[in-house]
């Protein structure tokens, strides 16, 4: 079998329940009231998010893995021969297979993810299609220091993948501050493969974060579900609703969970008062320009070697390298 050790490497940081009390009650007593989007990706958060995929509204993944699927050979040439692929935030690795069927000599694949059942789901099934590749799992918090597994031989290059437009989940300054990380974890000679989602028209963007069928109102609802189950809140459901708008001078999608009515949540052994109206600010989810994002890119130090694109000019994968590096 080739993953390493099939017993995950276990770098999982989410904090412990009393640290996760803090948090929850250092973000609501914020003004106004916010909460970290990683509260989302519980076992059964993972499941709606694959689900939200799916919706016909939801552009992202649908164009992204047309994308994929069209360019993936193009991708694997400009990321050359004895690559170590290391993806961010992997989950299912649906994207990830169609790059792994045209890499030229990949040294490993690295999924790291912060959910452990999804991670081993996704390595028993790429154990099964690319019985050869070494596969190096790592269950981890990937916006903290990653401890990367040895590779079973030297790489010419670590390429960090983060697919889905993930990068939109952080402002301009966390985002900077990601990609700083990246090129650090990447190495003089390494790269980063990222999915960036294009500006558009605001009804397309917003349908796809208020689809009709719910999904992704159940996937914002149930961070309150996860809080109620592990730090022992009593947040009522039908007393909160999932709010998503596009703020066209940010460039974002703005996600809130946002009280029905004046009441009352045990967080803890305190209360917190909540108005009728009032929200919860729980994700971003910015949008760029070609140029946007390259202006971004050179804040961390990085530059764009390539883009890729659909022909709608709905979504991006892009190619980032050392600046310097470009240079030379």
């Amino acid at each position: 079998m080739s993953v390493q050790a099939f017993g995950l490497s276990d770098d999982d940081r989410r904090p412990p329940l009393n640290d996760l009390l803090e948090v929850v009650q250092h973000g609501l007593a914020h003004k106004p009231k916010r909460l970290p989007s990683w509260l989302f990706y519980d076992e059964r958060g993972s499941q709606l998010f694959e689900q939200i995929c799916e919706q016909p509204e939801y552009y992202l993944t649908r164009c992204e893995i047309a994308l994929m699927a069209e360019h993936a050979g193009s991708i694997a040439d400009s990321l050359g021969a004895d690559v170590r692929l290391v993806e961010y935030g992997s989950g299912n690795a649906q994207k990830t297979h169609l790059l792994l069927q045209y890499l030229h000599e990949p040294v490993t694949y690295v999924p790291v993810e912060i959910s452990a059942e999804p991670l081993r789901q996704s390595i028993e099934r790429l154990s099964d299609e690319f019985p050869l590749l070494p596969l190096q799992p790592l269950c981890a918090d990937f916006t903290k220091p990653l401890r990367l597994p040895i590779p079973p031989r030297a790489p010419r290059r670590t390429v960090l993948y983060f697919p889905g437009s993930t990068i939109g989940n952080f402002d301009s300054h966390e985002a900077v501050s990601l990609l700083r990380k990246m090129r650090n974890e990447m190495g003089d000679a390494g790269g980063i493969l990222v999915g960036v989602d294009l500006k558009k028209d605001t009804a397309s963007i917003e349908a796809a974060y208020n689809d009709r069928a719910g999904v992704t109102e159940a996937f914002t609802l149930n961070m309150l579900v996860r809080l109620n189950r592990e730090i022992g809140s009593d947040f009522e459901l039908a007393k909160f609703t999932h709010r998503a708008h596009y703020n066209p001078m940010a460039g974002r999608i703005e996600t809130h969970i946002v009280s029905q009515c004046d009441q009352q949540v045990k967080v803890g052994r305190s209360k917190v008062v909540f108005r009728t109206d009032e929200a919860i600010q729980v994700e971003y989810s910015c949008k760029y320009s070609l140029a946007d994002f390259a202006t971004l890119a050179a804040r961390a130090g990085l530059a764009v070697k390539k883009v890729w694109s659909d022909p709608q000019q709905m979504f991006s994968v892009q190619y980032l390298v050392r600046t310097s590096a470009l240079a030379g």
